[in-house]
């Protein structure tokens, strides 16, 4: 699958799945009369357009095209965590494959029309319940993603190499304030991913974007 949106600043994104990036280079090439290669960005020949890729989550040490073809054969594990005010998803994915994971919502009051003392009650108990939404959300990453973490997890090869999120950032931000997450906090990937509500449909879904390689071309 490839997806396409205009990016800021100029150019536009294009999101590549694995098994069509070959087939995408090819085109690129043929397209520009060739290209040439400096790291993961290519120059077309006959009008210098360029195509920068970024690896997906997991293959941060891919500093050029073969080097990101050969990691994309057999995809690194992940662990990756959707998060909205009123629901939590934490799971665990072997290329587009959910091993472990958990869905969990949340109740947080509505905002409210009312005024004075009743507006500030309302406030305060929303508030409330979006901490304790947050603080079972932290558990929940906990449980699952946890034991799969570099340093926890037995085999090293077995541990995930990349956090993936998607959702509402400052709920996500939230979550990963809680200490026993930073050994997945260290490895969190800079991308956001859009998701709606968490549920299981909806992580797995993430784990198949999670994989794609985000390309700006430019012009």
């Amino acid at each position: 699958m490839v997806r396409a949106r205009p990016a800021a600043g100029g150019g536009r994104w294009v999101e590549i799945s694995p098994e069509r990036i070959r087939g995408w280079l090819d085109g690129f090439y043929s397209r520009h009369d060739g290209a040439t290669e400096q790291g993961l960005v290519l120059t077309g020949v006959n009008n210098g357009d360029t195509a920068t890729l970024y690896p997906p989550p997991g293959l941060a040490e891919a500093k050029d095209v073969d080097t990101l073809l050969a990691g994309i054969i057999r995809p690194p594990r992940i662990a990756v965590l959707l998060a909205r005010k009123g629901a939590v998803a934490a799971g665990v994915a072997d290329g587009t494959a959910i091993t472990v994971s958990k869905v969990e919502r949340f109740y947080v009051q509505g905002r409210t029309a009312a005024g004075g003392s009743s507006q500030q009650r309302y406030a305060r108990r929303r508030a409330n319940q979006a901490q304790a939404a947050t603080q079972r959300a932290a558990d929940i990453a906990a449980r699952i993603m946890l034991p799969h973490a570099p340093g926890v997890v037995a085999e090293p090869h077995d541990a995930v190499r990349s956090l993936v999120c998607g959702g509402d950032r400052s709920m996500i931000e939230a979550i990963l304030t809680d200490r026993r997450l930073s050994p997945l906090a260290l490895l969190r990937h800079p991308h956001l991913l859009d998701s709606a509500e968490p549920r299981l449909a909806i992580l797995a879904e993430a784990a198949v974007a999670a994989r794609r390689i985000r390309v700006h071309l430019m012009p």
